[in-house]
C-alpha cells in the first residue's frame, strides 16, 4: 500500500483497535492462474502470537477462494475504517482540491485451514459471542442441537492467518494547517454519514 510518511500509522495498539472495531474485511488471495480473488468476511482478531497476532474467519465451502491457500503463498486482509469525502470549501486556501479521508489496515500472512472440527466450532462460537455481546439477550449458540451444528459446519471452511506484516494508514488531513484540520473534523462530525471520521479526527487534532 502506498503510504506517505505523514500518513503512516505505526502504533500497534491503534492498528489492533481498528482491526477489532472494523472487523468485516476483505480477504484477497491469488490462485494458480495468477488471478486475484477476494471475499468480504467477518474476522476475529487475537493478539497472539507476538508481535502482530492472528486473524480467524470462515467462508462457504462452495467458495473457491479457500482452494488458493498454499503454504508459500501470502494473502492480504484489508480492513476499512471510517472514511469521508472532504470538500475544499472547508480550507483556508482557495486553490485546493477535493479529497477523501480514511483509515485502513493491510494485514499479510499465510492462511491455514482449520482441519479439526472442534477448532472450527470454537471459532464459530467466539465469532457469534463477539457480535452477540451488543444485545441484552445474546443468541445462545451453545444451545443449538449438536447434529444441526455439525451439518452447518460441513458447509463452511474455517482458517486462521498468523499476521507476518502489518500496514496502517491514517489519512486525516495531516497535510493541512491545524486550523483546517479542526474545521474538517468539526464539519465531518456534524454529518450523519461522516461523523465517525470526524470524531476520529477530533481525537488527534
Amino acid at each position: 500500500m502506498y503510504i506517505p510518511a505523514h500518513n503512516r500509522e505505526d502504533d500497534l495498539a491503534t492498528i489492533q483497535t481498528w482491526m477489532h472495531d472494523y472487523s468485516f474485511a476483505n480477504l484477497v488471495s491469488v490462485g494458480d492462474d495468477g488471478a486475484p480473488i477476494a471475499t468480504p468476511l467477518p474476522f476475529l482478531y487475537r493478539a497472539d502470537p507476538a508481535p502482530y497476532g492472528t486473524l480467524e474467519a470462515h467462508m462457504a465451502l462452495g467458495n473457491p477462494q479457500w482452494r488458493t491457500f498454499q503454504q508459500d503463498r501470502e494473502a492480504l486482509v484489508i480492513f476499512q475504517g471510517p472514511h469521508a469525502y472532504v470538500t475544499p470549501s472547508w480550507y483556508e486556501v482557495a486553490l485546493s482540491v477535493p479529497t477523501w479521508n480514511y483509515v485502513t489496515v493491510h494485514a499479510y500472512g499465510v492462511p491455514r485451514i482449520m482441519k479439526d472440527s472442534s477448532v472450527l466450532y470454537e471459532h464459530l462460537k467466539r465469532l457469534v459471542q463477539f457480535h452477540e455481546a451488543q444485545f441484552s439477550q445474546p443468541w445462545p449458540f451453545e444451545q443449538l442441537p449438536g447434529d444441526f451444528v455439525e451439518r452447518m459446519m460441513k458447509g463452511v471452511v474455517g482458517f486462521s492467518m498468523e499476521i507476518t506484516r502489518l500496514e496502517g494508514k491514517r489519512k486525516t488531513s495531516q497535510n493541512r494547517t491545524p486550523t483546517e484540520q479542526a474545521r474538517v473534523a468539526e464539519e465531518l462530525s456534524q454529518s450523519q454519514s461522516s461523523s465517525a471520521m470526524g470524531n476520529l479526527m477530533k481525537k488527534s487534532v
